[in-house]
């Protein structure tokens, strides 16, 4: 069989395939070009089961293109807790404005005004134009250059942009006339269900009989992909900061940068206890200076704390970071007391590491996020450690998020400007927090963390 003949048959069969084993996902009940657009913002480094419930709240609350881009950009933020890569929502929004501003808020039908949106780069430009308005315009992505490399036996690295190049002439190609929508959603569910990384289902494929990369055996050895490098470890010293007084029943959060890294989200203070050496996992740090070194941190900007024990460990993985995090119970102080951990010792152990902190920010700031959050150091006596998974797609339930009246004021840290809040249970549901930051308050409120380590 030759070159097109096998082309014919991949197309024939895989449209066959697809039409009796497509799956049921809400944003295909309706031909509605904002669902698709959104759905596939989602759906960037994130599985089809964790977006659905995201996907379904998402829309209940922004409905059309006009409500999304009138919304408080908390209220963006806090619908998308717990799906990682924040920046997608800032950008989905940010677009929706594009589209209110330049397109009177309907969704653009040529290929440079999608791809001119913030946030849409070829793959999304290609799978808005041909899923929501059938354009044979080819949607490329991980899924996509996997299924290709493996059919048509191409050894070129998936990595490289001439590769892509290639993938995506060779896929325009494959569209039948007037079927591109269910074309490039047939390929992307045969990566996703059937031509899987790890362990291909080569004997139910639809287009098994033609894949050259099944008949040569090279079905586990292909796409050929350089490998990324290995995130960078980081140890990092979390307080959970128990309020005492008019803060009673309170814990201290701070606002994170406008900028950066988890933009504008809450979190717990933390301080970077110091770099690991490249591709090596973080090391613990031992609990007296650990806490000496947080009390410290806290002290320069402005909080008197005493940590009183390790309360767990954690860990959490961004694309080019992991966070191994030692999460320390405190207690608020008056300022004016005397607190043995906020001594000389420790301001020079603070000391010693802004300068490391400083050389770390700006490579931390562009780094992309995710929501893979894993336990770590089992078995911690008198400790409990925090999990979370990429395909968990955990939720707060539903509510309005606009009024950030919260029950205290803010205040302004002395050193490095940041915004911080005493919070209580109550507040959890106004505020946009990184997932592991979630679990941790949450557990801290559920009484997780009423015995530590002394």
């Amino acid at each position: 069989m030759g070159l097109q003949e096998q082309k014919q048959h991949f197309s024939v069969n895989l449209l066959d395939w697809y039409m009796i084993n497509r799956r049921d996902l809400p944003w295909r009940r309706h031909n509605n070009p904002y669902f698709t657009w959104v759905s596939e913002i989602m759906l960037q480094q994130t599985r089809v089961d964790t977006v659905i419930p995201y996907f379904n709240r998402f829309i209940g609350n922004f409905p059309t293109v006009q409500a999304l881009a009138e919304a408080p950009e908390e209220d963006v933020l806090k619908n998308w807790e717990g799906l990682g890569y924040y920046s997608r929502a800032r950008n989905l929004q940010a677009a929706a404005r594009q589209v209110m501003e330049l397109h009177g808020g309907e969704m653009p039908q040529d290929k440079p005004a999608v791809f001119a949106l913030k946030g849409v780069g070829p793959y999304t430009a290609g799978a808005i134009l041909s899923i929501a308005f059938n354009q044979p315009q080819p949607a490329v992505d991980g899924n996509v250059m996997r299924v290709l490399s493996r059919y048509f036996l191409i050894d070129e690295d998936i990595m490289k942009g001439s590769t892509r190049v290639l993938m995506e002439e060779l896929a325009g190609e494959l569209i039948p006339e007037g079927r591109a929508r269910d074309f490039n959603q047939a390929l992307m569910e045969l990566g996703a269900l059937v031509c899987t990384p790890k362990a291909p289902h080569c004997l139910t494929c639809p287009v098994m009989e033609q894949c050259s990369g099944r008949i040569a055996g090279r079905e586990l050895t292909l796409p050929v992909k350089t490998k990324a490098k290995p995130p960078r470890p980081e140890q990092r010293l979390v307080a959970i900061v128990e309020g005492r007084g008019d803060h009673r029943g309170q814990v201290l959060v701070r606002q994170r940068p406008d900028t950066g890294l988890l933009a504008r989200m809450w979190e717990l203070p933390h301080v970077l206890a110091a770099p690991a050496a490249a591709s090596k996992k973080a090391a613990p740090l031992a609990d007296e200076p650990a806490m000496a070194l947080l009390a410290g941190s806290l002290w320069a900007e402005g909080f008197a704390a005493r940590p009183e024990g390790l309360a767990t460990h954690a860990e959490h993985v961004f694309s080019h970071i992991v966070w191994s995090l030692q999460v320390y119970k405190c207690t608020e102080q008056d300022q004016s007391s005397e607190l043995p951990l906020i001594a000389a010792e420790a301001r020079a152990a603070y000391d010693a590491q802004a300068a490391t902190r400083e050389g770390t920010a700006s490579l931390s700031a562009v780094s992309p996020e995710s929501d893979i959050t894993h336990s770590s150091e089992p078995g911690m006596p008198k400790a409990q450690n925090i999990a979370t998974s990429l395909n968990e797609g955990e939720m707060l339930a539903p509510s309005d998020v606009s009024d950030l009246a919260l029950s205290t004021p803010t205040l302004t840290g002395k050193g490095d400007g940041l915004t911080y809040r005493w919070i209580g249970p109550e507040d959890m549901d106004k505020m946009a927090f990184p997932n592991i930051f979630l679990k941790l308050i949450g557990s801290y409120f559920a009484g997780a963390f009423d015995q530590v380590k002394d």
